[in-house]
């Protein structure tokens, strides 16, 4: 007896130093929330903003054709579970979608990036499928004969078909206005709400076919730049591998974006790269959650940055963000890179590549 005693405790002393060692081992998880209130949604878009700048693009549609090509290898570098930074418009989603954060936070120079992924907000919580939310997106009746199982290509097949309608239009307007501002009580202002009707009525009149276009070219469905895919392209196209993966692509996708946007896990911040502010704001928040990026999509942002003088800020401010090294930037740029991951497409100005965020901004990280 005494024996088996012995060997009991020696078996449970054992037992705790191998559990010790083994979450001694483990990478600390970050306490990222898992949801948040309408008023701290708020209070994070608003107090991490810079005031509105100013851009020679409209932000309504990505004219990136080729961003799903570094998907694959996007998901076998990024950790899930972690937290994701980006810029622009629907091209997020699917990055999102892909990477699978805890949050993402949404940094654009342009506060009517802001009012946008307010309607997308609206319009993911009140939409329960794809089907449905393609409906209240360019205010088009919902076309038999689609299901939780079709394709991209066969739910906007089925909507190249049908018309426009403007009742839809004005109900659903009506109904995201007041999604905002009285089920969550988003304080609007009246730029905001301007912001929320130029958005909406450029995809109602467009349709499926909207492309992206040059500032002053607020009609929203005319001719966009040649080269350009429509919304409908970009999201039935694949990822040079033949897989779609775009945000619509599958229910799943879709419903993972629903769920993080109704618990206001996606928040839309107006910021300059180069600022001193807003990135600055995210990554001091990220740092005190204890959470590291994952992935942060910079479009060809830097080119911008790099003609006005400011990367080096930029540069700067991204060194503030917790990483590790899988935190990765997703890139574009027009005519490739230097270090160039895919091959260029005819008919697509931009190509998209992977970059260590570690790597890039190690040389500015000492003077920060």
């Amino acid at each position: 007896m005494v024996h088996k005693a012995l060997n009991q405790r020696w078996f449970l002393c054992l037992s705790a130093f191998v559990l010790a060692i083994s979450i001694g081992t483990q990478p600390a998880l970050g306490q990222l929330p898992t949801r948040l209130t309408d008023q701290e949604f708020w209070k994070l878009a608003t107090d991490y903003s810079e005031p509105d700048g100013t851009f020679h693009s409209e932000n309504l549609v990505s004219n990136e054709l080729r961003f799903q090509t570094v998907v694959p290898a996007l998901v076998k570098t990024v950790v899930p579970g972690r937290a994701y930074v980006g810029v622009g418009s629907e091209q997020n989603f699917t990055y999102i979608a892909a990477t699978k954060p805890a949050m993402a936070f949404l940094v654009d120079i342009r506060h009517g990036n802001l009012d946008l992924h307010l309607v997308y907000k609206a319009l993911f919580e009140m939409s329960a499928n794809r089907a449905e939310f393609v409906s209240k997106l360019f205010s088009r009746s919902r076309p038999e004969g689609l299901s939780e199982t079709s394709t991209a290509t066969e739910i906007f097949t089925a909507y190249s078909s049908v018309p426009s309608s403007q009742a839809l239009y004005a109900q659903n307007l009506k109904d995201i206005k007041n999604h905002l501002q009285n089920k969550h009580g988003f304080k609007l202002s009246a730029g905001d709400l301007e912001g929320i009707d130029f958005v909406y009525n450029a995809w109602f009149q467009a349709g499926p076919g909207i492309t992206y276009q040059l500032t002053g070219s607020r009609g929203g469905g005319g001719g966009g730049l040649g080269g350009i895919s429509s919304y409908a392209g970009l999201m039935t196209t694949d990822d040079g591998q033949g897989t779609n993966r775009s945000y619509l692509a599958s229910e799943d996708s879709y419903k993972f974006l629903k769920d993080l946007e109704t618990r206001n896990l996606i928040v839309p911040v107006v910021g300059n790269f180069g600022g001193p502010k807003a990135l600055r704001a995210v990554a001091a928040y990220l740092k005190e959650k204890k959470a590291v990026v994952s992935a942060f999509y910079t479009s060809n942002v830097e080119q911008y940055l790099r003609q006005d003088g400011i990367w080096e800020n930029f540069c700067r401010n991204v060194s503030t963000f917790p990483l590790d090294a899988t935190s990765t930037f997703i890139r574009s740029e027009r005519g490739g890179f230097s270090v160039q991951t895919i091959a260029p497409s005819p008919g697509s100005a931009f190509n998209s590549a992977l970059f260590s965020i570690q790597t890039e901004v190690s040389k500015c990280a000492a003077s920060r």
